[in-house]
């Protein structure tokens, strides 16, 4: 059965902004919000969730740790009048928590949210875009990885079929839904789909960003000679596509994004290990049970549910998130080699 909720949408469009915005220790403030639903997935993709280690005996967060809707509704209330303007869900795979519709729509009624989106493997895609365009949804990012079935198969881990995930994009456009996909590039394993996958973009209308092959975590088997750079991801497109640059469109955007000149749409690299871009990062995540990470590459996060289910006031979760950001020194990719410590799993986390 889905949740229910009983949170009043008086106490969601109650907040004042008057209240000062914090920064960390680089001058950075908070901007955009990462919030995990679930760290389960359908898929097996090597590179996040390898089945050798997330096979049919690994436990599972148990429903009771996962935040509840309300407990989510509150903590983004709060943020908002800190700088949140932004809010991704994420997970594991986020459309299998049952009711999300929910969520977007009371996520939605908050004042001062202007944006809200999903980053999903698409899978499910087709049968929720109706819904989450109805709720408030305002984009989606679909993981794609590869346009060949045969690669994009290996790749999930569990051979699901690309065409589902092609039929969810499309669904999304049909409702209105902003579409934009990410693909990972792994040497050696799909690299050849560079151009493909751009050529499919583009005769879609669908932006696409590649993403350099990022050590988070600790069971992906990460090697730097793995890595894809963005440089010569530029160089492969550049031989068959007329590029130009564009400038950022706001402080922190990951991408570096590249037009195509004839106007049919972007290709974006985010190059997290050859190009680090951590002195411009607002992102606060917060896991699907309840901490919240300053990084993508913690190690781990800082307890915010135990303040929650502990009735705690306002004023109280305030000063946590305060203290916590004012604190923050994050720039793993900066620091990539030389301070070495484990990481959280990006299907706990959420990307």
């Amino acid at each position: 059965m889905p949740e229910t909720f009983s949170f009043p949408v008086a106490a969601i469009r109650g907040h004042g902004s008057s209240v000062s915005l914090p920064v960390d220790q680089f001058g950075r403030g908070i901007r955009d919000l990462r919030i995990s639903l679930t760290d389960r997935c359908n898929f097996r993709c090597r590179y996040c969730m390898p089945v050798e280690v997330f096979g049919p005996g690994y436990r599972f967060l148990p429903r009771e740790d996962l935040l509840s809707f309300e407990e989510i509704v509150r903590l983004t209330c709060l943020l908002v009048p800190l700088g949140v303007e932004k809010v991704r869900l994420t997970g594991g795979e986020p459309l299998l928590r049952r009711g999300i519709e929910d969520l977007v729509a009371m996520l939605s009624s908050i004042d001062g949210v202007k944006d809200i989106a999903i980053t999903t493997n698409g899978v499910l895609l087709a049968h929720h875009a109706e819904p989450l365009a109805l709720a408030g949804l305002s984009r989606v990012t679909v993981s794609l990885d590869a346009i060949d079935p045969e690669i994009f198969a290996r790749m999930n881990g569990v051979g699901a079929k690309v065409e589902r995930v092609l039929a969810g994009i499309n669904a999304a456009q049909t409702y209105g839904l902003k579409v934009k996909v990410n693909a990972v590039i792994q040497r050696g394993v799909n690299e050849g789909e560079v151009l493909p996958l751009a050529r499919w973009a583009k005769s879609q209308g669908v932006d696409l960003r590649y993403i350099e092959y990022m050590d988070v975590g600790e069971t992906n088997g990460w090697k730097l000679a793995e890595v894809v750079s963005a440089e010569e991801l530029i160089g492969v497109l550049s031989t068959e596509f007329d590029l130009a640059p564009r400038d950022p469109a706001y402080r922190g955007e990951v991408a570096a994004h590249w037009r195509h000149r004839d106007g049919a749409g972007e290709i974006g690299v985010i190059s997290s290990v050859t190009r680090p871009f951590c002195r411009d990062c607002q992102r606060l995540r917060l896991s699907a049970d309840g901490k919240f990470f300053t990084c993508l590459f913690a190690a781990d996060g800082h307890d915010i549910r135990g303040l929650l289910r502990s009735e705690a006031a306002d004023d109280v979760l305030l000063a946590a998130v305060r203290g916590l950001w004012s604190a923050r020194m994050d720039r793993y990719s900066e620091e990539r080699g030389l301070v070495p410590h484990p990481k959280a799993e990006m299907s706990y986390l959420g990307g």
